[in-house]
Parts: structure tokens; sequence; C-alpha cells
């Protein structure tokens, strides 16, 4: 099995290393599409790989047309999902394609479009939905062990924030929000594990933490607080003993993206969930999961304790199931993407995080943005 990748950034390298601990002998990295290629082709010789075996393009069209690929695998910055998207779908080549899907209205229906036209196969990087967590989560709900699912309570509070200010992303024009680029996941799993339609949504976002009047562009070594303030590199590595991600300064006035938000869904049966995502929170306040209540029992998990506990309303009883996922990626759901790519590819299963799914969640994070800069509810 020939693979393609179009955007050879981190999130698919390591998605690449999810198919290899597959141990699948026929699979092969044919073909890279990017701006980088010869830094590429570098970092295949560290990690062991001879980049003469490999074809490297600079345009997506070219290495489709020129090359017999039996998938696809796109990794580009956000913006550039959809437009790399439409062009594998309009080849019917099955698909891999990073969150979010789209991320702009125009690009959801041009994405729609060609999802209706196409024979492609889509494979949407929703690792939560695919842990062993969220996958026993949904087992215990289908059961009815807590009844329908009436209300759910979900968080993200993300501890390694500080990349959507020191880093590229800081780019509030090719993020378009932190909705898109995190909620993306949280909305799809509350779809998944109750299985009805959302109908409305509403949200808010704050920009209390990473603002200021520092100069645009300003990098955080030739800042005349390197050593004293808490966001720069030289404090958060020797002082607090944690890992600096980017170098841009966080109190610039170019810097964007909200630094908390929250959201409620409407769904068809007139239930509710509430969201709320942080991204100042360090360390051990970091969680995220969810309750999901129904009227004989509420069902709690987070993934970073690793943890389910189902408490029954009419008996105190709580029944607690304990999981490890220590050292996987994504809490073991990249392992099981990448196993059910290699068998769609194959053409031996149906995707288990079906392009649908990755258009209504775009769509969610969309109008939840939508929301946010007009306060008023948006149907979906």
């Amino acid at each position: 099995m020939r693979i393609g990748i179009i955007g050879y950034g981190g999130r698919i390298a390591g998605m690449i290393k999810a198919l290899e601990r597959e141990e699948i002998d026929d699979i092969n990295l044919a073909a890279i599409t990017d701006i980088r290629n010869d830094e590429i082709k570098e970092q295949l010789k560290e990690e062991g790989k001879d980049p003469l075996n490999v074809s490297f393009y600079e345009e997506a069209g070219e290495m489709l047309d020129n090359e017999q690929l039996d998938g696809v695998m796109i990794g580009t910055r956000c913006s550039l999902h959809t437009t790399m998207a439409i062009k594998v779908l309009n080849r019917n080549i099955p698909l891999f394609l990073e969150k979010p899907v789209a991320t702009k209205m125009e690009d959801f229906y041009k994405l729609s479009e060609a999802a209706e036209k196409t024979k492609s196969q889509v494979v949407v990087s929703f690792p939560l939905r695919t842990s062993t967590i969220c996958v026993t989560a949904k087992e215990i709900i289908d059961s009815g062990k807590i009844g329908t699912v009436e209300n759910v309570q979900a968080i993200n509070n993300v501890p390694y924030g500080r990349v959507y200010y020191h880093y590229w992303y800081r780019d509030e024009e090719e993020t378009q929000g932190l909705f898109l680029q995190k909620a993306t996941h949280d909305f799809d799993y509350i779809n998944y594990l109750i299985g009805i339609k959302p109908v409305e949504i509403c949200a808010i976002t704050s920009k209390q933490i990473f603002k200021g009047n520092k100069p645009a562009g300003l990098k955080c070594k030739n800042c005349d607080e390197y050593y004293t303030c808490n966001e720069s590199p030289y404090v958060i590595k020797h002082i607090y003993n944690d890992n600096p991600i980017g170098e841009m300064c966080c109190y610039a006035v170019d810097t964007g993206n909200e630094d908390s938000g929250s959201a409620l869904i409407r769904y068809e049966t007139g239930m509710h969930a509430c969201y709320s995502q942080n991204f100042f929170a360090r360390h051990k306040a970091g969680a995220r999961g969810a309750r999901l209540f129904g009227y004989k029992g509420t069902l709690e998990f987070d993934w970073y304790t690793g943890e389910i506990k189902v408490f029954m309303h009419q008996t105190p009883r709580v029944d607690t199931y304990k999981f490890d996922s220590a050292g996987s990626s994504h809490f073991g759901g990249d392992d099981v993407l990448a196993r059910n790519f290699i068998n769609v590819m194959k053409g031996e299963e149906q995707s288990i995080a079906p392009i649908e799914a990755g258009l209504l969640s775009s769509l969610m994070c969309i109008k939840a943005r939508q929301s946010a800069m007009t306060g008023e509810f948006r149907k979906l």
C-alpha cells in the first residue's frame, strides 16, 4: 500500500509512526508534498528512513497525478485542510484528514459537496472518540445502565495552552479561534457518545491573560523581561522546570486567540450540553472529560486521570473503571485510527471517524465562534 503525504508536519509524522506500529509489511511511504522538502529529507534520515525511496513534490496536484497511491494523509496547516482534501476526494482515494476539516463556512460548503460526490472513505483525525476510555463509556451508555443521557457537562482545561500564544498557532487568521483547534475533538466525542443530533449552539469567549501592549512580532529573547517574565522560555525552563513552546511574546499586540471559552449546545430531543475550555490551567489543573447524566445514573470520565466512574442514583453504588494509557499517543486513539485507515485502504472496513462527523464538528465550532462574536444562538 503506497501512501502519499500532503503536509509532513509533526502530527502526520506521528501518525506514520502509528501505522508502523501496526507492523504491516506492505505499508510504504511513497510520496510527500511539502514546502520544506530538504528539511524533511534530513528528518527522514534521523528517523531511519531512506529519503531516496520517497518521491518529493511541491504541488499536491502533481503528486496525485503522477503517483499511484492507495491512500493519502493530509497534515497541512488548518486553512489548507479543505482545499487539499477536495483534491484527494475528486480522485476517489482513501483519505486520512487532520482536524478541523474546515475552518470557514465557505470551506464547509465546498467540502460537504465534495464529500457527497466522492467514493473515498475518509478517516478524520478524531482519536478521542477511538480511545479505549471513550469507547468503554459509549458501551456503558448504550447498555442503558444510566438511562438515556439528558444532560452533559464537559471540560477541557489545557495544561499545554502556551502553544496557542507563543507559536504559529497565535495567528488567529490561521486557527480561526480555539473552538476549531480544541473543541472540534470534544464536540465530536459528545456527539459520538449520545448519538443524537445537535440543532443549536451559543458560545462566549474571553481573553483575560494573554494580551498586552508589547510590540508586534516581539520574540521573548529580545525582551528586557526575558529573565523575569513568567511566560519567557528561560523562566519556564529554569525556574518552573517545564517545557517552553515557541518563542513569541504572548503579551504582544499581535497575540491572537481567546484564552477561555464556553458553549451551550441544544440537541434535537431538547436536552443540552455545556462545554468549557481553558488555556491557562497548568500541571495538575489540566483536565479533559465529561459528566453525562441519565435518570438512573451519572457517568464521569477524564482522560488525564484514566478513570471512568458510574454513580448509580437509586443505590449508594459507584463503579470505577481504570485505564492505563501512559505513553500512548492521544490516549491510545491514534493507534486505533491507524489500524482503521489501513483496513479502509484494504477495503476491509468502513471509517470509524467519517467525514460526516468531521463536518458536523467543524460546523459547530464555526457557529460557536460566530455566536461568541454576536451574542446570539446559531442554528446548526
